[in-house]
């Protein structure tokens, strides 16, 4: 259970809990304005809990907020690189001040709407995201195409979504992967593996 830091938080002050991911205690600062900042919610953790990465794998958090899943990577993959992005400048900000916090030192932090400032030259072991519903059909596609365009050979796309969308995302990772294995269903969460052939 996540342990507040304080019990009223006022518009500008940071929300501070700590939560145990894979085995570590990490402590979180976000703010109002945020997705859910008072503590992980529950897709993210269901991606946390199951999804898997080698300690030297070079990692993508897509949408990372304030930073629960690329820390989560960081800490699974410390002889790695971890690179956390997100079109918010202030999850960016949040989420680089929770890996120093954390004292992750292979987290990158910047701003990219998707895949528009991420290095074209970096290839990616693991993409990872909980990819909000409201998102639209053509920006997941876009999104799941270019996903695979920077993973390398073996790579996977991990992508926690709601249920609902369970036809839309099979039907589009059989489409641009060649496959789509179904990991979990946690209530309303699903999540979702694509292997890059």
């Amino acid at each position: 259970m996540p342990v507040p830091a304080r019990d009223r938080c006022r518009l500008g002050e940071d929300i501070a809990f700590q939560e145990t991911l894979r085995g570590r205690v990490f402590t979180f600062h976000s703010t109002w304005g945020l997705f859910n900042p008072k503590r992980i919610d529950r897709g993210t953790r269901l991606l946390i809990d199951h999804i898997k990465a080698g300690p030297a794998d070079c990692c993508l958090d897509l949408g990372c907020g304030y930073g629960p899943i690329g820390l989560a990577l960081g800490h699974l993959c410390p002889e790695g690189e971890v690179h956390l992005i997100d079109k918010d400048f202030v999850a960016v900000e949040y989420a680089a001040q929770n890996a120093a916090h954390n004292g992750l030192t292979n987290c990158r932090t910047y701003l990219s709407n998707a895949f528009s400032h991420v290095p074209t030259h970096v290839r990616f072991d693991t993409i990872a995201s909980n990819l909000p519903a409201k998102t639209g059909n053509e920006l997941l596609t876009i999104i799941m195409r270019d996903a695979c365009a920077r993973l390398k050979p073996g790579g996977h796309l991990w992508v926690v979504t709601i249920a609902g969308l369970k036809e839309y995302i099979k039907r589009n990772f059989k489409e641009v992967f060649g496959n789509y294995k179904k990991i979990k269903q946690r209530g309303t969460y699903l999540l979702s593996l694509a292997v890059k052939e």
